[in-house]
């Protein structure tokens, strides 16, 4: 049972701690967690084009230090600028202090000027016992390590838009608690882990993606979940055949290219006047559930007709295990193809159009995901660490 929302939070905090001037770029040095999935790995060649003397310290659990390690080696021979950039830490957001020893915490605390957080659990069948652990416990702990930084200038967070949980309606980016529930525990913690950044007072900016697709120009992903089950279904399917409408198929459902949240995210984290605000980073004009199936159809070149079945019942169709192993899809998932809400991304529009930045309609690069899929469907079988 999901505890009710003890506090509402509805409006943007003021962080009442000054945002430092920022350091040169020379002289940077950053904690970065997260690293090397799929997102962190790629923002940091980014993050390093953008300010080239920045140094990442990144924390790495000791049982992803081989993968991390090799992850750095690969970066450094496709981007130069990251040679001796990176700087791998063992340690673990889940410990008190991060896992690090004292000695160790301090010399890094000393110089440390920002922190990029990407670690999380990102699944929407967590345990909450596991979602509290990661999500909320790991964030609070980053942040308490980040207090003891005398010189820190700002935090730049990943969340999600689904902080929004069971509201409806519209959902702007300076909502946050409004009474909803929650669907998942994933929902949940996201949402604890938001409220922890922002009770913080940390000078930070919190970026809220929506589901993240492959790239818009190649299609390239490290998992395929969120609409990609559609896929998985539609792959096994006769054609023409029939295929399941969850609901109307009239609501939203908010994709947007990893090749955007990355730029976004970028580009806001070298801007100052991105602290203090929270970033909606998803389609301002997004796809409705029944447009992306017919969408994904065309584009495999199958033919269905739609059979409307209300979300509930979809919900017990899909609750057997051996059903969801099938199609590769888990029963969590269906309450995203029936969902009222509207995430109104007016401020991210507004700052991103200053780097010439704008997510690109669905439409326009589904080809490309569909392609990718066909051709690495059964050799990406893990979800990404992100």
């Amino acid at each position: 049972m999901i505890p009710p929302l003890a506090r509402s939070f509805s409006r943007d905090y003021t962080f009442p701690l000054m945002a430092k001037p920022r350091r040169t770029a020379a002289s940077r040095h950053v904690l970065f967690t997260g690293f090397p999935g799929f997102i962190g790995a790629r923002l940091i060649p980014r993050l390093l084009e953008l300010e080239p003397g920045t140094t990442f310290h990144c924390l790495v659990q000791e049982k992803f230090l081989s993968a991390a390690d090799a992850s750095a080696a690969a970066l450094a021979e496709e981007h130069p600028g990251t040679k001796g950039r990176i700087r791998l830490v063992v340690g673990d957001i889940t410990s008190p202090g991060l896992g690090l020893a004292a000695s160790q915490a301090k010399e890094l605390l000393k110089n440390l000027a920002g922190c990029f957080h990407l670690a999380a659990v990102y699944d929407l069948a967590v345990a909450r016992d596991v979602g509290l652990r990661i999500n909320v416990e790991g964030t609070k702990n980053v942040l308490e390590f980040l207090a003891g930084a005398p010189a820190f200038e700002r935090l730049d967070y990943v969340s999600t838009a689904y902080v929004s949980g069971t509201a409806v309606g519209t959902y702007r980016e300076t909502d946050l608690g409004v009474g909803q529930k929650f669907k998942n525990f994933y929902e949940e913690t996201k949402f604890l882990a938001e409220v922890a950044v922002k009770e913080s007072r940390i000078p930070a900016a919190i970026y809220r993606p929506g589901i993240v697709v492959g790239n818009s120009k190649t299609g390239e992903t490290a998992k395929f979940d969120g609409p990609y089950f559609s896929l998985n279904a539609m792959g096994v399917l006769p054609s023409p055949g029939a295929f399941i409408k969850v609901g109307t198929g009239d609501a939203e459902v908010n994709l947007v290219p990893v090749d955007f949240v990355l730029e976004a995210i970028a580009r806001l984290s070298t801007w100052p006047g991105a602290i203090g605000k929270t970033y909606h980073l998803t389609d301002p004009s997004p796809a409705t559930a029944f447009e992306i199936e017919e969408m994904f159809a065309k584009a495999l070149g199958k033919s269905f007709f739609y059979v409307p079945v209300p979300l509930l019942v979809a919900k017990l169709l899909f609750t057997p295990k051996q059903i969801q192993k099938w199609f590769g899809m888990p029963v969590q998932s269906l309450d995203y193809f029936d969902h009222p809400v509207h995430y109104d991304a007016k401020q991210a529009t507004r700052d991103l159009a200053r780097f010439g930045i704008a997510c690109p309609p669905f439409p326009d690069y589904v080809q490309r995901l569909v392609a990718f899929w066909r051709t690495k469907k059964d050799a990406i079988t893990r979800g990404a660490m992100i």
